[in-house]
């Protein structure tokens, strides 16, 4: 069985909705970023990056970064239509789904969340924390576009509207403005069953 290496609230939120989207056999193990638990040697020996999301495969290697994971999933459970099947579809969905980690999280996201990361003095970490802000809100106004009037990005849901959730819920908390149709997809996403049995315990 695999297993899955997951801290509540951070982007791993996506790869747990992706694998209750499959019905996927897994089990969970809790690493709490917050308390600092992904130094810990014995999550560091699974993954040196010291990073979550983290998958162990049943042959005890493990996958590591949300893109890859999410892929992984995907071409291993092939019987879901979370993977577009046409060439466009799919090189779309590549495309949103490093914008989304790439740049709406890791350069703004990253940034609204934890300024004092990279700089210490007060002014500097105001005006790091104002970057992301503003990073974060051009990259939601793009995936709004991208969205516009449709349910999800590219059609059916996918890997793609797993990032852009997770996103998403960063946005709700941290009060950074989105497109009503945004606010509109992340309601349509907590309805989702696998959403219900992915975070109705959290």
């Amino acid at each position: 069985m695999i297993k899955f290496f997951h801290s509540p609230g951070s982007c791993s939120d996506g790869i747990l909705l992706l694998l209750e989207e499959l019905h996927v056999d897994f089990e969970i193990e809790i690493v709490n970023v917050k308390k600092g638990m992904q130094h810990d040697a014995a999550f560091r020996a699974i993954n040196p990056k010291g990073k979550v999301p983290s998958l162990q495969l049943e042959d005890g290697s493990t996958l590591t970064e949300f893109q890859t994971i999410a892929y992984w999933l995907v071409a291993k459970f092939k019987k879901s239509n979370l993977w577009p099947d046409t060439l466009e579809k799919q090189s779309r969905t590549l495309e949103a789904l490093d914008f989304i980690v790439a740049s709406v999280h890791m350069r703004g996201f990253t940034f609204v969340k934890m300024p004092k990361k990279f700089q210490l003095d007060e002014k500097g970490t105001e005006d790091l924390r104002s970057f992301g802000r503003s990073e974060a809100e051009k990259g939601l106004k793009h995936l709004g576009s991208i969205l516009g009037t449709s349910k999800y990005l590219f059609g059916n849901f996918g890997v793609a509207d797993a990032a852009l959730f997770y996103v998403l819920q960063w946005a709700e908390q941290e009060g950074i403005p989105h497109n009503n149709n945004l606010k509109e997809f992340l309601d349509r996403v907590r309805g989702r069953p696998a959403f219900q049995r992915a975070f109705s315990s959290q």
